[in-house]
């Protein structure tokens, strides 16, 4: 399909979406008569309301994703117009994950900064237990 050039784009959805299953679904839109030779991946795993135990697309969620859809827009850790030929060295993979990006989103550490925390930490543990030990031999 992809050397072809049928797949025009691929859509990555939350997890538990429908009733009965927990898994992350993907939608694969199909074009038979595409000029551009390249796919647009959509990672909209994040567009989804959740209600109880599951999960669900308002209104707002699917314009959002058909707005980049329809736009074919580029969005850093969203979506991303691959060639055709870089999904073919990737085994033509469809996954969306293999192509989009994560945010990171991890807290970023200065390590210099913990490291003075962390002696001004022992500095003062070595004063209280000077403190303690006077204490102690006073008693």
């Amino acid at each position: 399909m992809i050397d072809n050039n049928y797949v025009d784009t691929v859509i990555q959805l939350a997890d538990n979406l429908f009733f009965g299953t927990s898994i992350t679904t993907c939608i694969m839109v199909l074009k038979k008569s595409k000029s551009e030779n390249f796919t647009l991946f959509i990672d909209a795993s994040k567009e989804s309301a959740k209600v109880t135990n599951n999960n669900k697309l308002t209104e707002e969620n699917i314009e959002k994703i058909l707005g980049i859809y329809k736009d074919k827009k580029e969005i850093d850790h969203v979506s991303r117009l691959v060639p055709n030929d870089e999904i073919a060295k990737e085994d033509y993979n469809p996954s969306v994950s293999t192509y989009v990006e994560p945010e990171d989103i991890r807290e970023i550490i200065d390590i210099e900064v913990l490291n003075k925390d962390i002696e001004r930490i022992v500095a003062r543990q070595t004063v209280l237990r000077k403190e303690i030990d006077e204490i102690i031999s006073n008693l």
